[in-house]
C-alpha cells in the first residue's frame, strides 16, 4: 500500500490564489514529480463547484485524488481556526500556508503529522497592511501551530529567526526555499507579445503596491531625483492602495505621471515579457519574508537593484544591487545613485545579469520538493 502525503491545495480554488496559490501549484507540481517509490500526493480541498475540482485535477496531473472537505472555504477556515473539526483523514498532511487542520495527534500513531508554511508575518510586523479579520486568524493558526504542528516551513533563514523571535517552535522550524512560478519562460514571439502589451523600449520594472513598506513611494520619490536618467517605470501591481493613486503619487515625487504604468500580466509567459526586457528590475521593499519576485529576475538574466532588508540579502547572495535602507533618511538619495549607476554603466548592468542568473540556479522546485519530501521523511 502506498504512502500518501495529503497536500492542502485549496488555495487554487480562493477567488484570488494570489503569491500562496502560486506556490501552492508549483511545489505541489514538483513533490508528484519527486515521489519516492511507493509513495503518491494526493490534494485536500474545501467544498467547491465540480468546475473547480476538475480544474485542480487539469492544473495537477498525477494526483492520485482529491480529498473534498464538506464545508466551504470560509467556514472551513473558522473550523480549523477554532479547532472544531477532526482532520481530513489521518496520515502526512503538508500545508502550503497555515490554513491546516491543527490539533492534538501522536505521530509515532499511524504516521499522523502536519506541516505547515509561514510565508510573511504581517499580522504581528504590518497589521494595517491586513484586514482586522486576517490578523486575528493568522496569529490564532500560529498559536495553533505552536502547540500542535510537527515543523513550520519558511523561506528564507531571516524569516526563520523572525519567527523564532514571535514564539518558541524549538527546532521545529526548516527553511526550504522557492523558485520562479510555474510558466516563467519568454514565449516565441515575445516582440509582438511586448508590443501588445504596450511595453517602452527601456524601461525599469518593479512589483507591488503604494503601502508604505514596499518601498514603491520611496522608488519613485529617487526617479524625480535630479540627475537620474528620465526613464520609465512599469508596475507590476494595481494602480491603487487605499485613497492613493500611483500616477498622482509619481507626480508629486517630481515624475511624469506618463512615466508610469501600472500593469497585472494575464500569464507567467507575459510576466517573463515584462521582466526579461527590463533595464532593471528594482525591489525597493523596506520589510519582506523571502526574496521570489529577486529569484524571477534572476531567472530571467535582469539586472537587479534592491534593498537591503535581510530576505532579499539572503536570497541575492550578492548577485544584485544592494542599497541600504538605513535608520535615518538618505535611502531615496541612495536609490536614485544606484539606479543610475546601473542605467549608465553597461559593464556593471552586464555583471548583475551573470550573476543574477548563476544565482537563480540556486533555486528549483524539484529541490524545494525533495527536501519537503525528506523532512515528512524525518519526522
Amino acid at each position: 500500500m502506498p504512502t500518501t502525503l495529503r497536500v492542502i491545495v485549496d488555495q487554487l480554488v480562493a477567488p484570488v490564489p494570489g503569491a500562496v496559490g502560486r506556490y501552492a501549484e508549483a511545489l505541489t507540481r514538483a513533490l508528484i514529480e519527486t515521489a519516492p517509490a511507493e509513495c503518491e500526493v494526493e490534494g485536500i480541498v474545501s467544498s467547491s463547484l465540480p468546475s473547480d475540482y476538475d480544474r485542480v485535477l487539469a492544473t495537477l496531473p498525477g494526483l492520485s485524488g482529491l480529498y473534498k472537505s464538506s464545508l466551504a472555504r470560509r467556514e472551513l477556515a473558522a473550523a480549523w481556526q477554532f479547532g472544531v473539526t477532526t482532520s481530513p483523514g489521518g496520515g502526512m498532511i503538508h500545508a502550503p500556508s497555515l490554513f491546516a487542520p491543527l490539533r492534538r495527534h501522536d505521530r509515532t500513531v499511524g504516521g499522523e503529522q502536519v506541516i505547515v508554511t509561514v510565508h510573511d508575518l504581517l499580522a504581528w510586523t504590518h497589521p494595517e497592511s491586513l484586514t482586522t479579520t486576517s490578523v486575528a486568524w493568522q496569529k490564532a493558526m500560529l498559536k495553533r501551530a505552536r502547540r500542535h504542528a510537527d515543523a513550520i516551513v519558511v523561506p528564507t533563514h531571516a524569516l526563520a529567526e523572525r519567527l523564532a523571535r514571535i514564539a518558541d517552535f524549538g527546532d521545529r522550524i526548516r527553511v526550504i526555499g522557492t523558485a520562479p512560478r510555474s510558466g516563467l519562460r519568454v514565449p516565441l514571439g515575445a516582440s509582438a507579445v511586448a508590443e501588445e502589451l504596450g511595453l517602452p523600449s527601456a524601461y525599469l520594472v518593479a512589483e507591488g503596491t503604494l503601502e508604505p513598506r514596499k518601498g514603491l513611494v520611496d522608488l519613485l520619490q529617487a526617479l524625480g531625483r535630479s540627475g537620474v536618467p528620465d526613464i520609465p517605470l512599469v508596475v507590476i501591481g494595481p494602480e491603487s492602495y487605499g485613497d492613493q493613486h500611483l500616477a498622482t503619487v509619481a507626480e508629486e515625487a517630481g515624475v511624469a505621471p506618463g512615466r508610469v504604468r501600472a500593469m497585472e500580466p494575464a500569464t507567467p509567459g507575459e510576466l517573463a515579457v515584462v521582466l526579461a526586457g527590463a533595464a532593471a528590475f528594482v525591489a525597493p521593499s523596506r520589510d519582506e519574508g523571502d526574496g521570489t519576485a529577486l529569484i524571477e529576475a534572476f531567472a530571467l538574466g535582469t539586472p537587479v537593484i534592491h534593498s537591503d532588508t535581510p530576505a532579499y540579502v539572503e536570497v541575492a547572495a550578492e548577485a544584485g544591487l544592494s542599497v541600504p535602507v538605513g535608520v535615518g533618511g538618505g535611502y531615496v538619495e541612495r536609490l536614485a545613485a544606484a539606479v543610475t549607476a546601473v542605467l549608465e554603466q553597461p559593464d556593471l548592468a552586464e555583471r548583475l545579469s551573470i550573476a543574477g542568473g548563476d544565482r537563480a540556479n540556486a533555486f528549483s522546485w524539484r529541490d524545494s520538493a525533495e527536501r519537503v519530501w525528506q523532512l515528512h521523511a524525518d519526522l
